[in-house]
C-alpha cells in the first residue's frame, strides 16, 4: 500500500440507471419525474461520496414494467451490481491491506508485475467512470452540473491532504500535525479527484447531444471527443516517459531514518533516455522538479525488491551493496502516471454509456465482454513486446489489463445481481459498496485504531490497542 495511515478510497458518485428492463421485453424509457431533474442538478450530479441515499427503491423485474414499492417515492432503483463491485473492492482492500505483510504474493509487486492488490486503484476508478455515465444522462444546466463537480473533486483533495498528507502519522506514532514543508500533495484521493472530474468534464462538454442507435459505431461517434482526449493523454504520457532525459539527481535522508548523528545525502546516477527502473524513469523525475522531493512518498514500493531488500518481496533490512536509490522517496500517486488513471476512468465511462444506450441485459454484456476482451489481449501484447505491467508507473500495458479485468468482473457481477437477482448472497458486499466512504474511512484508514489510543490508563503508551496487541 502506498500510503501512510490510508488505502485506496471508494468514491460512490450517484449511479442510477433509468433503464434497467429484461431481455426479453424491451421498454425504451422509464419515465423520470419531474422533481428528479433538479434533484440531480442540485446534488452535484455525480460523486455523493459523501452522503448517503436513503430512498426506497423501484423493484425491477425480468420482462416487466418497474413496479413501485412505496408510492410516496417515484425514484429507480439503483445499479446493485455497481455497489456489489464497490463492496468486493473494498474487502479486496482491507484483505491485502491487512494480509499483504504476512503474504507478499497479493501485496503491491515491488515494483514490474502485478499482483492482487494492484487491481483495487484501477477497480475503482473503473467505477467512477462508470458511475459518473450513468448520473450525466440528462443534464438541466451544464454549468451548474460543472460547479458542482469541481466542488465535489476538491472536497475529495481535502480529505485526501487530511488523511495522507501527514497529519495522522499512523497506529505506532501518538504524535499529530505535518511540517508544511514535507507534507505529501498528491496520493490516493487526490488522484480520484483529478480522474474524476477530467470524466466528469468530459461527460459534460464533450459528447454529441443526438441520441445514437444502440450501434457501437453510433456509440463511438458520440463520445468521439472523449476517445480523442484519451488518445491524446496516452500519447503525451508515453511521449513523456520514453523521450525525456532524466539526469543524475541527489536526496537526503534524515537521521532517524539512517540511525545517525546526521543526515545522509545519496547522490543517484542516470544519464538515461527512456528508461523505466526504479531509479531513472521519467515519472519521478517529473515529480521531483514539479512537486519537490520533500513531498513525495517516503516509503516507496521498490524498497521490497531484491536489490533493496534482504527479505524480497517483502520488507527487509537493506543489503550490504544496496544501490542509493533505495531509500528515495516516490509517489506512486504522481502527477505523469495519473494520466493513465485518468485513461482508466475514461474507459469506465465507455461502460457506462453502453448501459445508458443498450437497454436489454445480453447486449450490455456483450458489449462489455468484447470490449474487456480486446483491452485484455493488447495489454498483454505490450507486456510480451516489453512494456511491463507496472502500477508505479501505471504503464499503457498496466492500464488495458487492469481495465479489461475489470470491465470482465463487472460483466459477471452484472448478470448475477442485475440479470439473475442474486441479490440476498450479495448484501453484505451491496451494504458495503452503499456504505462505502463510512468503511474505508473508519476501517482503511485506521481511524478506529487511532480512535481507541486516545484512551490510556496514566500514559499514552498503556493504550487499548497494546493491550490487546495491534500496535507496539
Amino acid at each position: 500500500m502506498a500510503v501512510v495511515t490510508c488505502g485506496y478510497v471508494p468514491v460512490k458518485p450517484d449511479e442510477e440507471d433509468y433503464r434497467l428492463s429484461g431481455s426479453r421485453r424491451r421498454h425504451d424509457t422509464i419515465p423520470r419525474p419531474d422533481d428528479h431533474h433538479f434533484s440531480a442538478m442540485e446534488e452535484g450530479c455525480a460523486l455523493r461520496a459523501f452522503l448517503e441515499d436513503g430512498r426506497k427503491p423501484f423493484e425491477i423485474e425480468q420482462d416487466l414494467k418497474p413496479r413501485q414499492i412505496d408510492s410516496g417515492d417515484q425514484r429507480p432503483r439503483r445499479l446493485s451490481s455497481l455497489d456489489v463491485f464497490r463492496g468486493l473492492t473494498v474487502i479486496l482492500m482491507i484483505l491485502v491491506d491487512d494480509a499483504g505483510g504476512i503474504l507478499p504474493a497479493i501485496n503491491h509487486s515491488p515494483w514490474d508485475g502485478v499482483t492482487l492488490a494492484d487491481f483495487v486503484m484501477p477497480f475503482f476508478l473503473f467505477m467512477v467512470g462508470v458511475s459518473i455515465a450513468l448520473a450525466y444522462k440528462i443534464l438541466p444546466s451544464k454549468l451548474i452540473a460543472t460547479k458542482m463537480a469541481i466542488l465535489r473533486a476538491c472536497k475529495l483533495l481535502l480529505i485526501g491532504l487530511f488523511v495522507q498528507g501527514g497529519f495522522l502519522h499512523g497506529i505506532n506514532d501518538l504524535s499529530y500535525g505535518v511540517d508544511i514543508s514535507r507534507i505529501r500533495w498528491m496520493g490516493v484521493l487526490q488522484r480520484i479527484a483529478v480522474a474524476y472530474l477530467v470524466a466528469a468534464l468530459c461527460e459534460i462538454w464533450l459528447k454529441d447531444e443526438t441520441d445514437p442507435s444502440t450501434k457501437i459505431v453510433s456509440l463511438f461517434t458520440k463520445y468521439k471527443l472523449q476517445w480523442v482526449l484519451s488518445f491524446v493523454i496516452t500519447v503525451i504520457y508515453m511521449s513523456l516517459l520514453y523521450g525525456l532525459f532524466v539526469p543524475d539527481w541527489q536526496y537526503i535522508v534524515p537521521s532517524t531514518a539512517t540511525n545517525s548523528s546526521a543526515p545522509v545525502t545519496f547522490s543517484v546516477k542516470c544519464g538515461l533516455r527512456g528508461d523505466t527502473s526504479p531509479a531513472c524513469n521519467a515519472v519521478g523525475m517529473i515529480d521531483r522538479k514539479v512537486l519537490g522531493i520533500n513531498h513525495l512518498y517516503r516509503k516507496p514500493i521498490y524498497l521490497r525488491t531484491k536489490q533493496c531488500s534482504t527479505k524480497s518481496p517483502a520488507n527487509g533490512p537493506l543489503p550490504p551493496n544496496a544501490p542509493s536509490w533505495c531509500q528515495a522517496p516516490f509517489d506512486p500517486e504522481g502527477l505523469l502516471s495519473s494520466g493513465m488513471a485518468i485513461v482508466t476512468t475514461l474507459i469506465g465511462l465507455h461502460f457506462g454509456h453502453i448501459i445508458v444506450h443498450f437497454k436489454d441485459h445480453k447486449s450490455r454484456v456483450t458489449q462489455w465482454c468484447n470490449a474487456a476482451s480486446l483491452l485484455l489481449i493488447k495489454g498483454w501484447i505490450l507486456h510480451l513486446c516489453g512494456m511491463s505491467l507496472n502500477k508505479a508507473l501505471y504503464s499503457l500495458s498496466y492500464t488495458c489489463v487492469t481495465a479489461g479485468v475489470g470491465g470482465i468482473l463487472f460483466a459477471a457481477i452484472y448478470t448475477l445481481v442485475d440479470l439473475y437477482e442474486y441479490r440476498r448472497p450479495m448484501f453484505p458486499l451491496e451494504w458495503v459498496g452503499t456504505h462505502s466512504l463510512k468503511v474505508f474511512v473508519i476501517v482503511a484508514c485506521n481511524i478506529w485504531l487511532l480512535v481507541l489510543q486516545g484512551f490510556y490508563l496514566k500514559e499514552p503508551r498503556n493504550n487499548i490497542t497494546r493491550l490487546i496487541g495491534i500496535t507496539e
